[in-house]
This record gives structure tokens, sequence and C-alpha cells, in this order.
């Protein structure tokens, strides 16, 4: 189970990660779209599946949204009313910032510790005004009692600027967090910077460490590559120029994924540091999430055949 694994701080945890259906779709959609992913992940190898909590990000940045936002389903009550008959743990992303005190609260008592992980994710950018801050969601979670396993969110690539993101997550573990998803990876040695500092600091205060869970994006256009950028994801200018230029953007991103990751966690290993991924598709476009799902069962077959030492 993934709470076991988590608590154990085992390495090699793979989950796979959805977006919920916009807000707007109809039931009959719903009902559909929900049949098509329990299909996709059903019969994956996967330790559980994120459903995140988008919110609107344009407090960020000035740059245009390469797509329109708009507004989706909640997580935790599409999880429960659309994939059911999904046996595997669910990860839901709460976007504090959004919800009132009562209504973080209803759902840290509702949702079960057994089968049900959150993970609180802040604001997009300091001007955004929200209802709770991230202090406040921690403390909430302290006085609700509740049991449910919790996660943070990670940027290895804000570490080369600011120098202070392994502080961030032992902050964030002395709150309560128990894991964490990073944003996606595309620069390796960002996140291996990241990792060595993590683990050196863990090290000098003697602190456990917790599992890290990179998350892998393929890329198979250059409007996923714009999106992508707008997001956050720090993209190597070489390797952007590879991507831009490639034949086969999704396959030499699929490539890269694949590498990337074996690469963190043959370097995680040599430490100790418990590792594992997170498997998405920013794009909606059928032939990406293909790739997704492809880059999930070659995680899978690699972890089975010992080639990620």
């Amino acid at each position: 189970m993934l709470v076991e694994k988590i608590k154990s701080r085992e390495s090699g945890i793979i989950v796979y990660g959805i977006t919920p259906p916009k807000k707007a779709t109809s039931v009959e959609k719903i009902a559909e779209i929900s049949s098509r992913q329990v299909q996709r992940i059903q019969s994956l190898k996967i330790d559980g599946l994120i459903l995140y909590d988008i919110q609107d990000e344009k407090s960020r940045t000035s740059e245009e949204r390469p797509f329109p936002f708009m507004e989706t389903l909640d997580a935790f009550c599409y999880s429960k009313e659309y994939l059911r008959s999904l046996p595997i743990p669910k990860v839901i992303y709460r976007s504090v910032g959004k919800y009132s005190t009562a209504e973080l609260s209803q759902f840290l008592k509702s949702a079960s510790p057994k089968d049900t992980l959150t993970v609180f994710v802040g604001s997009p950018s300091k001007s955004q005004s929200v209802t709770l801050s991230m202090n406040d969601a921690y403390k909430l979670k302290a006085e609700t009692g509740s049991n449910l396993l919790l996660g943070g969110v990670t940027i290895p690539e804000r570490h080369q600027s600011k120098g202070d993101e392994h502080i961030r997550v032992f902050d964030k573990i002395s709150q309560g967090c128990t894991f964490f998803v990073s944003q996606g990876v595309y620069d390796v040695n960002a996140s291996k910077d990241f990792l060595s500092e993590y683990y050196y600091y863990g090290q000098e205060h003697d602190i456990p460490l917790v599992p890290i869970l990179f998350t892998l994006t393929p890329c198979g256009s250059l409007k996923t590559l714009q999106f992508m950028k707008w997001l956050g994801i720090s993209i190597p200018k070489w390797l952007e120029n590879e991507l831009t230029h490639s034949n086969d953007i999704l396959q030499k991103s699929l490539d890269f994924s694949e590498q990337s990751w074996l690469e963190l966690k043959n370097f995680a290993d040599k430490k100790g540091i418990p590792v594992g991924c997170n498997i998405e598709s920013v794009a909606i476009r059928k032939i990406e999430v293909d790739a997704s799902i492809e880059l999930v069962q070659r995680i899978s077959r690699s972890l089975m055949s010992g080639q990620a030492k």
C-alpha cells in the first residue's frame, strides 16, 4: 500500500497524475471521460493516483496562458463518485488558498486515511488573495486530528535561484509532511543539486529523509512545450532546442524523461535517498496521454529489472 510505503520511506514509488474534468462538463461526458481514465489506469503497476486541484495562476506571470483556464470538478468528489472502481489509494491535492476553514476541515475529517492521502498547495504568487494560508492549513490539520498522510510540493529548480529548497522541505516536514511531489522535471542537474543538499542537511541534523516523487511529463508539441514553460517548468536551453528541432518531439521527450528518472534514481540510491516518480500529461491530446502511460510502463519495467540501481 502507498501509505505503508511512504511511512517506511521506501524508494521506487510510482504514482500517476490526472486532472478532473472541467466543471462545465455534462454528466454524460464526465461518465465517458472517467470510464476512459479507469480503463487506462487499472492495468498500470502504480502505487497510487494523484488528482490535481487546478487553480488560476495568472497572478504568477504576466505572460498569456497558452491554454485558457477552466475550473475543474472537485478532485475528492470526482474520485468518490467516478473512480471508485480503481482499487488504489488516491492522493487528493488541495490548493488551500481557495477553501474556507470549514471546507478544508470537512475534507480532512471525511476522507479515509486508509485509501486517501492529501497534498497541500500554496498560492502561485504572494500577490494572490487567499482564504487560508499554508500555515493556517497545517494548523487546521493538526487541530482536526486528521490521520491523512500529508504531502507537500517541492520545486527543485527554485533551488538554483534561492538556494534554500531543501530548507523549505524540512520546514514542511516539521509541519507534518511525510512525502513530496516535485514540479515537472526537465532540469536533471537542478534536481540533483536539491537532492544533494537535502541529503547532507538531513545527515547533519539527524533528520530522516522522506520520499521525494519527481514528476515526469512527456511533451508532444510546441504548444505543450510553451504551456510547460508558462507553468514554470524549467527547461534548459539545449534541451528546448533539441525538442523544438526534433522530428518526433514526443518520442524525444519520452526518452529524455525515462533517462532522467534513471539518472535521478541512480544518484539517490547511492546515498539512500528515497525517491519515486509521478507521471502525468499536462495535455489532454490522446497521443500525449498515451505517451504518459507508456512512460509508466517503461519505468515499471526498469524497477522490476533492477535497471534503476
